[in-house]
């Protein structure tokens, strides 16, 4: 009886057993290996040797590190606000009551379900020069002058790269923002009308304030996915032309293959705390301004 006693009381706490181990198996087993091995200069067969923070060190002389982590930046800097901002106004205008209203949400959220890695291709072919979809509509159109290898170019592949982006996943910002906008009391919003509170003033005083919980998840998954940026690169330029698409991800993965085991680790836990800063940054400062409904 009094072990029973014990375990019926401290049962929340057995419960969260198996998910401490899960966390500690899959996150904290591999990243204090993580840390071992980018202090040593392994190359993943031979035998692996101390260097101390010669790894980290040699990163922010490397070139092509600098300006992958550029791309990486521009990426997340590009995509993260523009997700947020179409999401929000898709959300906006798809919250109201017309005709066709669950076709419409179900075209903006498919492409978010399909692989970026196939959606790649498939924008891969659409922009080809001269042969690509893009390509004969622009012509048919007459506006042939606007046509050029958009992927081959280096001033533009970035930028399509960011919109595609922005194209495959504002559907799964979107729905975020639904699910938060649908959470919110009618009550307020006939108060405000009571009030005289026009569309904008609503927006600004009941609409966003009460989204900050459904803001704060689509931001952070926003700049963690941006940051981390590897699929669709890979399907729509692999990096190029030369290293100018390149993303930090992808830098890290070659580093692996050419059998700098112990640098693209190294590198892997630079990319780490470039994610986890921004994140925690923007989780203190939205902390203070959550309204309990």
């Amino acid at each position: 009886m009094y072990l029973l006693r014990i375990i019926n009381t401290n049962l929340h706490k057995f419960m969260a057993v198996p998910a401490i181990l899960l966390f500690a198996m899959f996150f904290i087993y591999p990243l204090t290996q993580g840390i071992g091995i980018s202090l040593t200069n392994w190359n993943g067969v031979s035998q692996a040797k101390f260097v101390g923070l010669h790894n980290f060190i040699d990163f922010f002389h490397d070139d092509r590190a600098k300006h992958d982590l550029y791309n990486t930046l521009f990426f997340a800097l590009g995509s993260a606000p523009l997700l947020n901002i179409f999401g929000l106004v898709y959300a906006l205008i798809l919250d109201r009551n017309f005709k066709g209203k669950g076709v419409v949400r179900a075209i903006v959220y498919l492409p978010a379900v399909i692989s970026p890695l196939i959606m790649g291709y498939v924008w891969y072919f659409i922009l080809q020069p001269r042969r690509g979809f893009l390509y004969h509509i622009l012509e048919n159109l007459n506006l042939g002058f606007m046509n050029t290898n958009w992927l081959g170019d280096s001033s533009s592949a970035l930028k399509v790269l960011v919109l595609v982006n922005v194209w495959q996943f504002v559907g799964m910002t979107m729905i975020i923002y639904l699910a938060g906008l649908q959470s919110i009391p009618a009550e307020l919003y006939e108060s405000s009308k009571i009030d005289g509170a026009g569309y904008f003033a609503t927006l600004r005083s009941i609409t966003i304030p009460l989204l900050y919980p459904a803001i704060q998840i689509n931001v952070v998954t926003n700049i963690i996915g941006s940051l981390s940026v590897f699929e669709i690169i890979v399907a729509l330029t692999d990096g190029g032309p030369g290293y100018s698409t390149e993303s930090l991800s992808i830098y890290i993965l070659r580093m692996l293959y050419g059998s700098f085991t112990g640098y693209s680790t190294a590198v892997a836990l630079i990319l780490f705390v470039i994610i986890v800063i921004p994140v925690i940054i923007f989780m203190r400062l939205t902390k203070s301004r959550e309204i309990e409904m």
